[in-house]
């Protein structure tokens, strides 16, 4: 059985998403450890259950939203290539081949846009990873501080976040509310044209149309 509880639960899943949220942590990054991974997790397999993927379709959503930064704390330009096989070396006795090999192609896609989707597990993976935008993922630190990283002031003044399911009109929408005395809406697209870009192309792989709302303004 594909559980994402005993992923949840495992030791060395644990200590690979800490070592990787410490090491972003130094690099300046904002959140990417437990906060995110579980948010992205139970994001993804949200998605997967509203677009009508099978229960085991969901339980590998979810467990590639929890796993899909744990490279991190080896290398942050191949994180997704490590992770993929850190996952296999964790789990290649404890799954089965198709499942294993499913959730390593969604883990290892979710951060490579040249690469074709491969799955719809991949897809939702995608959508949920690339649309966590929020305060809470900005660590504890002096307003001056945020302001100077535009990282940091993005996610920060982004104090309302929501990925909408339409089903009738085909659509996956995500709906922000942006603080504009922190950060103007033009540095938003600065970080995030791609990513929003990649979640066109894996809502199209669903499907679907994906649409982006910024304070009740329709930009995609």
């Amino acid at each position: 059985m594909v559980e994402f509880k005993k992923v949840k639960e495992n030791p060395h899943i644990l200590e690979f998403i800490r070592k990787s949220e410490i090491a972003l942590k130094r690099q300046g990054y904002t959140n990417h450890g437990i906060l995110h991974v579980q948010f992205v997790a139970d994001r993804a397999k949200k998605l997967a259950k509203e677009i009508g993927l099978s229960r085991k379709e969901q339980e590998m959503a979810q467990i590639s939203g929890f796993c899909h930064d744990m490279g991190n704390f080896l290398s942050r330009s191949h994180h997704h290539y490590l992770g993929a096989v850190l996952f296999y070396e964790v789990f290649k006795e404890k799954f089965k081949i198709g499942p294993l090999t499913t959730i390593m192609q969604a883990i290892c896609a979710h951060d490579k846009p040249e690469m074709a989707i491969p799955s719809p597990v991949a897809a939702v993976l995608i959508l949920a990873d690339k649309s966590d935008v929020r305060r809470e993922r900005v660590y504890p630190k002096s307003l001056k501080e945020i302001m100077r990283d535009i990282h940091d002031r993005v996610n920060y003044g982004a104090y309302w976040t929501k990925l909408i399911f339409e089903k009738s009109k085909k659509k996956i929408a995500l709906k922000l509310k942006i603080d504009t005395k922190f950060v103007p809406i033009m540095e938003y697209f600065e970080i995030f044209t791609n990513r929003m870009v990649y979640c066109r192309k894996a809502a199209k792989f669903l499907g679907y149309k994906f649409s982006l709302e910024i304070n009740n303004f329709k930009l995609l």
